[in-house]
């Protein structure tokens, strides 16, 4: 068994080429680190093959461009780097993390323009996000912290320091002998996991969050698409926190989480019905079709 990620066995692609993975290091003036100047991508590869991996890089580069850091390699370019991690790796199933940073530099202020835009991607192999919640469904707390408005953040980019408050929740949730925690936005409204999009089911219809506060994930897209192809009507609207108690069945997707059933949220309970199942196993086909 690997240790921990700083102690195995592999290689990760940085900046330009492949290195031993004990020496994927940087140094400790990093902007990224002090700054959180810094985007990333999630993906997961089946059978050899990431799933939507074009729009992952697709999304990463537009991340750097949200942050003021303009990632200096290309789609293509970074196509290219996460198959040579897999290819050097051995890998045809493994979570793969592509990740860019304003490095070390002249500038150790808050304004970094003088500093290297860095990049890395590193993969590994890594099983189900939430254990064995696939089968019964997940315990989610309800988090204290709210996702902010999108005039205080860049809302719509995969960046570091928007999972802050994520990472806080989560901690509080595990706590409490919880997988997650959702949260609300800053108006009040059902938002997101603190790593996951949420969806609800009632009366045969499904209810999602207008993703205008968060990430609006490329799982939550394709669980959207594999919906309308069932002839399920969606609605992508605002959740109030109160309409929770009249939701039957949940779900998170995610890269991570991919489909994973939910069984509690604070105080209220759902099932894992049919329709969670039938989404749930058709994403695991999808992914590896």
């Amino acid at each position: 068994m690997a240790g921990g990620y700083d102690d195995r066995d592999g290689v990760i692609w940085m900046d330009g080429k492949l290195v031993n993975w004990r020496d994927a290091n940087v140094h400790i003036l990093t902007h990224g680190i002090h700054y959180a100047s810094s985007v990333f991508e999630g993906e997961r590869c089946y059978n050899g093959k990431i799933f939507k991996s074009r729009e992952h890089s697709e999304r990463l580069r537009f991340s750097g461009d949200e942050l003021d850091m303009p990632i200096p390699y290309t789609v293509d370019e970074i196509e290219a780097a996460k198959v040579a991690v897999l290819e050097a790796n051995g890998f045809t199933d493994a979570y793969v993390r592509a990740i860019a940073w304003r490095g070390a530099g002249e500038d150790m202020g808050v304004a970094s323009n003088r500093n290297p835009v860095r990049m890395a991607v590193a993969a590994w192999e890594w099983g189900n996000y939430y254990g064995d919640a696939k089968m019964k469904g997940a315990k989610l707390d309800i988090s204290k912290w709210k996702r902010p408005s999108p005039e205080t953040i860049p809302c719509h980019a995969k960046a570091a320091g928007l999972y802050m408050i994520c990472t806080m929740s989560k901690h509080a949730a595990e706590a409490k002998g919880c997988s997650d925690a959702m949260m609300f936005d800053y108006r009040g409204y059902v938002a997101e996991a603190t790593g996951a999009n949420i969806f609800f089911v009632k009366d045969g219809e499904v209810h999602t969050p207008d993703p205008d506060a968060f990430l609006n994930g490329l799982t939550r897209q394709t669980v959207i698409g594999m919906l309308k192809d069932r002839q399920i009507k969606v609605h992508e609207r605002h959740i109030m926190p109160e309409e929770l108690e009249s939701f039957e069945q949940c779900w998170l997707t995610g890269t991570a989480a991919e489909v994973t059933p939910v069984g509690q949220i604070g105080d209220y309970n759902f099932e894992v019905g049919a329709l969670t199942r039938d989404i749930s196993e058709g994403y695991e086909k999808l992914v590896r079709s």
